[in-house]
């Protein structure tokens, strides 16, 4: 499975990227936030959601952790497939897509292109349980996404902790002192966990 990909942003249109690494260009499927933060971008780091279908592997990228958890939620909902969830991200940012499911704004959602009332209600239904205010797990913009964090979270989880609590150990130690150094964290995260 591809966690992300760093390399040299070779294509870039609204709604696709090619991203060159090792020599190989990925052809990856964003949304517009994504497609605006890349503009004049010489390289970039996208997180990947794969898709392995019959006759393609697809890949969606996101610059951020809550959007693509976003993305998988979406997916998990009957009736939305990755198109769908990408068309929904790409109308609503992030943190108002969450408000618009928290607040039950059927109306907000049945703006987006292709998304009908029944659809908009069964995303509300079913995602409503999932996302809470303040949820750290899913809340994950206030965490600086740096290197050092990333290489923290890959040492742990190599150390043989679960990712889930790994990466809500380090979300505490990084949203306190974001400046702080792999080593560091990783000592402070063993002690708490």
């Amino acid at each position: 499975m591809v966690e992300y990909i760093r390399g040299k942003v070779a294509e870039l249109t609204p709604t696709y990227v090619v991203i060159e690494a090792g020599g190989v260009g990925y052809g990856i499927n964003i949304t517009l936030p994504c497609f605006t933060s890349l503009e004049g971008a010489s390289e970039a780091k996208l997180l990947i959601h794969e898709v392995i279908r019959e006759d393609a592997w697809v890949y969606f990228g996101f610059l951020e952790e809550s959007e693509r958890v976003l993305f998988r939620l979406l997916l998990g909902v009957s009736g939305v497939g990755s198109n769908t969830a990408r068309m929904i991200l790409s109308s609503l940012p992030t943190m108002e897509l969450e408000q618009v499911i928290i607040t039950g704004d059927v109306k907000r959602l049945k703006s987006v292109k292709g998304i009908g009332a029944k659809t908009a209600e069964r995303i509300i239904v079913d995602l409503k349980d999932k996302i809470k205010p303040g949820d750290s797990t899913l809340l994950q913009q206030q965490v600086s996404k740096s290197e050092d964090f990333d290489e923290a979270l890959a040492a742990m989880v190599m150390l043989g902790f679960p990712r889930q609590a790994a990466h809500k150990v380090l979300t505490k130690l990084y949203n306190a002192n974001p400046t702080l150094k792999v080593e560091d964290a990783i000592k402070k995260a063993l002690t708490m966990m």
